[in-house]
């Protein structure tokens, strides 16, 4: 089961059920501006009225030049007696006097005379008068002038003063409105919800194609039939639960499931993240549910789907601080939506989260989320079924059993096993094959659990041996452990971050209860590296230290949470912050016990841990030329497999020879 790519959105289009009962479906009807649309043009009206109104006041205040006065006819003549106008621009509307002549300019420009002066001159600027005598005074004056094509004037004042100002206006609004339509699909619409909508019939996925988790999809099929023949509950006064919430582990399939039941039931599918719901403005999270069910009751009947749902869910209050308003009023919001609307109307609400134990409890009281589904990770059938889906497409070697690999897998989810699958595939390109063979599964496998081989991490002859010794050590171990889950395979080739080698074992079945003997049994083998190497070498190493952290950790659950120490007996001494859904503390846990309890589970894991130490010592010893025959095995060899070991096992006395 994998999360399948979503499918394309269709964004402010509105639907329309015609021919309801014909199997007509919903049609897409584009009409000219969305509603969005609308809000964005009754906006961009007033902002261009203001707009042009502060162009106008620019050009009439701080873009008109202040160096050209303009003055009287008359007082521009006394100007031209005086000396003070030596060129005289002529047009039709005006007349402009310059204090300078052409052949001044260019000297003061060539010799930069104005910024050594420091002194601006003015330029008068008047509107003309028929004069007869105009023209004969700057004759005799020596006054300079000639006349000028006002059109192109006109024009070019016209585009700066206006056309570029507003185009700039119009490059700065389009720019903005393509940034802040990213956050909520145009500048005035933050408070639209950004679902992406799926039609009906365009939804491929069906309950078929879900596989591993049959108990979900059972509790599923009842949504999908009431969304489809909705009289039969209302005929007898009953009720589809408004909101149904998919918990379970990253991976599981929980999108998938909800894409089914929109598939199946053939209506359109709101998708839409609890991370979208919450922006940096406040009261945005809150706009966008309002608008999301605004949408669905107008699209009914409709599905829609919430992922994650602990990112706007979160219990409120939470925190050293009372938790994020904004995502505290989205919640809100959120709660009286789901209140305020009947679900007969065909509206349901599907939600997946991976960590249920922090939702608001107000999300899970019967009203809002009345029903919980369990998504888990598939069992040894469920893995199969989930193997042989994924593998459909993938060309298979005919000895290939992957009923094997799904005995192999526990633990893993569906993502993973589609994972698994394309590595194995990838792997078989690689290495030049036509099909796909049970050792590149295997070998997908190691690389899933273990990582990358490391060959070119070159270990001293020394430290090699230490590994072998510790590897086998495991291996004997588990062999000699009753209860213990079998040796599937031995490697010295380091693998991952930090690993020189592996012991690698496979349950026969799924497990789900342990006795305190396996536990015990447990502890044996990952205490059996160290000591086989204090047996072969006299000495300890540093290669045990995740060996003996995982130890630690159950003998530590083996006392205070399993009740299974001799003095507190059938007693949890519990912690305030308890593990949460996948097994992690919500917070920073501290113990409800006293200090000298807390020495007895000090001293207790302590004891625990020696003894069993003692025990696997003594079992090495008795076995050490074994030890000794396997660890030179595994240096020859670098990895050895199921049955290679088995054979070791069987024939103490000598060394088989390499298959």
């Amino acid at each position: 089961m994998t999360e399948t790519p979503e499918e394309p959105a269709y964004a402010e289009d509105t639907w329309d059920r015609s021919n309801q009962g014909k199997g007509s479906g919903l049609h897409q009807q584009h009409s000219g501006l969305s509603r969005f649309g609308k809000r964005q043009w009754h906006f961009f009206f007033w902002y261009l009225l203001a707009v042009l109104a502060l162009i106008a006041i620019a050009n009439r205040f701080f873009l008109a030049n202040r160096l050209v006065e303009t003055i009287e006819f008359s007082q521009f003549k006394e100007k031209i007696r005086q000396g003070e106008i030596k060129r005289v621009e002529m047009g039709r509307t005006q007349y402009v006097g310059f204090p300078f002549t052409r052949a001044q300019i260019e000297h003061m420009l060539a010799n930069n005379i104005p910024e050594k002066s420091g002194k601006t001159p003015k330029v008068y600027r008047t509107v003309p008068v028929p004069d007869e005598s105009f023209l004969p005074l700057l004759d005799k004056k020596g006054v300079e002038y000639y006349g000028k094509s006002e059109e192109h004037g006109l024009l070019t004042e016209f585009i700066l003063n206006w056309v570029l100002p507003i185009g700039f206006m119009m490059l700065l609004w389009h720019l903005l409105s393509q940034r802040m339509g990213k956050l909520g699909q145009g500048i005035m619409s933050f408070g639209g919800n950004r679902a992406q909508l799926v039609a009906e019939g365009e939804i491929e996925v069906r309950f078929e194609d879900v596989a591993g988790v049959e108990e979900a999809k059972e509790e599923l099929v009842e949504i999908v039939d009431f969304l489809q023949r909705p009289e039969r509950y209302s005929a007898l006064g009953g009720r589809i639960p408004k909101g149904v919430l998919l918990v379970g582990p990253p991976g599981t399939g929980k999108t998938l499931c909800a894409r089914a039941v929109a598939g199946e039931a053939g209506v359109p599918f709101f998708k839409m993240s609890g991370a979208d719901f919450v922006e940096l403005f406040v009261g945005m999270g809150a706009a966008r549910v309002r608008d999301l069910f605004r949408q669905a009751r107008e699209k009914a009947p409709c599905i829609i789907f919430i992922d994650e749902l602990d990112a706007i869910g979160k219990a409120r209050g939470a925190g050293a601080v009372g938790g994020h308003d904004e995502r505290e009023q989205t919640l809100n919001q959120l709660l009286v939506e789901m209140d305020g609307f009947d679900s007969r109307s065909g509206v349901v609400i599907l939600a997946a989260t991976n960590r249920p134990e922090i939702l608001d409890p107000a999300l899970l009281r019967p009203g809002r989320f009345d029903r919980q589904i369990l998504v888990d990770r598939p069992d040894l059938t469920g893995r199969e079924q989930i193997l042989r889906r994924h593998a459909k497409d993938v060309k298979l070697a005919p000895s290939i059993d992957l009923r094997e690999i799904a005995a192999r897998t526990p633990g893993f989810a569906g993502a993973d096993l589609a994972n698994l699958v394309n590595e194995a595939a990838l792997l078989a390109v690689r290495r030049g094959l036509e099909e796909v063979t049970q050792q590149e599964f295997e070998d997908a496998i190691e690389r899933i659990v273990a990582g990358l081989e490391k060959r070119n991490r070159l270990l001293n002859d020394k430290e090699r041996r230490i590994v072998a010794v510790h590897e086998s050590g495991h291996a004997l171990t588990a062999a000699f452990t009753p209860g213990a889950d079998p040796v599937k395979k031995i490697t010295i080739v380091p693998r991952g971050m930090g690993a020189l080698g592996y012991t690698m074992q496979t349950p026969m079945e799924d497990r789900f209860l342990m006795s305190e003997k396996e536990l015990l049994g447990k502890i044996d083998v990952l205490l059996g590296g160290r000591a086989a190497e204090e047996v072969a070498f006299g000495e300890i190493s540093t290669g045990a230290a995740n060996d003996l952290t995982r130890a630690t950790e159950i003998a530590r659950k083996i006392v205070a949470e399993y009740g299974m120490s001799e003095k507190f007996r059938h007693v949890v001494l519990q912690t305030s912050s308890s593990p949460g859904f996948l097994g992690e503390a919500n917070a920073p846990s501290t113990r409800d016990y006293s200090e000298k309890t807390q020495q007895y589970i000090d001293e207790t894991v302590a004891r625990i841990i020696e003894k069993r130490y003692d025990t696997v010592i003594t079992m090495l010893r008795n076995n050490k030329s074994l030890l000794d025959r396997l660890a030179e095995r595994l240096l020859a060899t670098e990895t050895l497999s199921e049955k290679e070991f088995n054979r070791i096992l069987e024939s103490p006395g000598e060394t088989p020879a390499p298959n």
